[in-house]
């Protein structure tokens, strides 16, 4: 059956006296922050303990604004005997937001969950040059990132939550060995003065 003639300009002015008739409603930004759905894609988190400088993100990107600097480091053999074996060391990690699309493909391809998307999206400068962001600030961004959903009953801790505990559990131990050692130096240096003789004593 063939369509009434101007079925769909009707249509369409329908619904443009459906929305005249709604309320405008305007959001004061930015003295009220816009409520973001937790897949917005805003700025790239790096989460650096899960990066082992594979290069795979800086080789996929297609528009060639991430920066990656390194260094090969030796780690002893664990056992009696073995090998030494060599590991790579990030030294830099920058991501330009000036040419970054927002494509996501550096997040999808890394094998390690090193990169995430965030919904921070109040990064501008005046200066252009200063959008091109550091590992420090990167790494910053983690904490704005929004907490994976719930696992299902009976579920295995994921291996990334399992590595950054073990992580942190190290650095606390390396720092409280480090304040023990400094307390103990500080006992040791302090000079010990003589008791006050008794008064009074013949």
């Amino acid at each position: 059956m063939a369509p009434i003639p101007g079925s769909g300009l009707a249509k369409g002015l329908a619904v443009t006296l459906r929305t005249m008739t709604k309320k405008t409603v305007t959001e004061q930004y930015p003295d009220a922050q816009p409520e973001l759905p937790p897949r917005t894609r805003g700025v790239i988190g790096l989460f650096e303990e899960n990066c082992t400088v594979c290069m795979l993100c800086a080789r996929e990107c297609p528009d060639w604004c991430i920066y990656i600097d390194s260094h090969k480091e030796t780690v002893p053999a664990a056992t009696p005997g073995g090998r030494d074996r060599s590991r790579n060391v990030l030294d830099r990690f920058a991501i330009d937001f000036s040419l970054c699309m927002y494509c996501g493909i550096c997040i999808e391809v890394c094998p390690f969950d090193a990169l995430f998307w965030s919904p921070e999206f109040e990064y501008a400068e005046t200066d252009i040059r200063d959008l091109t962001h550091e590992r420090d600030r990167l790494r910053d961004w983690m904490w704005t990132v929004p907490a994976p959903p719930a696992l299902d009953l009976g579920a295995e801790e994921p291996k990334e939550l399992a590595a950054a505990r073990k992580t942190a559990d190290k650095l606390a131990a390396q720092q409280e060995s480090a304040q023990q050692g400094s307390a103990q130096q500080e006992s040791t240096a302090a000079p010990e003065h003589p008791k006050p003789e008794e008064e009074g004593r013949e």
